[in-house]
């Protein structure tokens, strides 16, 4: 198996591809590219792709939509290439799922040193459990809908979810038992900035207890690990 990483990268601008690839590929980097986001759709199947250098603004579908689909569907990380200046931009990609962003004009050894961060982080994460593919799951007295993206309690009512609770519960769910820390829970639910910010996993954890936990002030599913993070204490199973 290659341990080369492999990156595609999608930008409408052909001398961008072009220079691009050819210094990843200088620095001991498979590379393929796209012109947009029809052409990205079209490898992804066949090519194994580390991680995704994707363009907001081209032609056809944005690379906003195309980051979207790819957080939905794939654990490919993605960084965003931005506007100068277009910060709307970059907070929307990381809210639609990209793991970094450079704005345009960028070094491409700075792009670099980000895609090898992405990378480690990206390896570093604790794997799945096999419930993952499942649509519905239990644990304690609850069931989680990942289509629906809800809860359905022991009388069958259902409790919406944030998007932000639907992804740090699929989290969890996926890893129980697990350690992870606030910055693998950054990572694992994508949308991080490139400073930590350690203060949005507590509150997310917070509302997601006073949402799951029959007493919140004393969790018995989300268990703090004192110096480490949050451990999933809940027994899961295929509903």
């Amino acid at each position: 198996m290659d341990a080369t990483p492999h990156i595609l990268v999608v930008d409408d601008n052909e001398e961008i591809r072009t220079l691009l690839a050819r210094y990843l590929v200088k620095n001991r980097m498979r590379v393929t590219t796209a012109a947009d986001a029809k052409a990205a759709r079209k490898a992804l199947p066949t090519a194994a792709v580390d991680l995704i250098v994707l363009d907001i603004m081209m032609p056809g579908e944005d690379g906003l939509s195309l980051c979207r689909h790819l957080s939905e569907t794939t654990d490919i990380p993605v960084i965003l290439l931005t506007a100068l200046g277009e910060e709307t931009d970059r907070i929307v990609g990381l809210e639609v799922g990209a793991d970094d962003y450079l704005p345009k004009p960028f070094n491409p050894r700075e792009l670099l040193a980000r895609i090898k961060a992405v990378l480690r982080r990206a390896q570093s994460l604790p794997p799945q459990k096999e419930t993952t593919d499942e649509e519905r799951v239990r644990f304690e007295r609850w069931i989680f809908d990942r289509v629906r993206r809800e809860l359905i309690d022991p009388d069958g009512v259902a409790v919406p979810l944030s998007s932000g609770e639907f992804r740090l519960l699929s989290v969890f769910v996926d890893r129980p038992g697990v350690v992870l820390s606030r910055d693998q829970l950054l990572d694992l639910t994508r949308g991080r900035d490139s400073a930590p910010f350690d203060r949005s996993i507590d509150n997310q954890v917070s509302r997601l207890r006073k949402k799951i936990e029959r007493d919140p002030a004393s969790p018995e599913l989300i268990a703090t690990v004192w110096g480490a993070g949050y451990r999933f204490l809940g027994k899961v199973a295929p509903a």
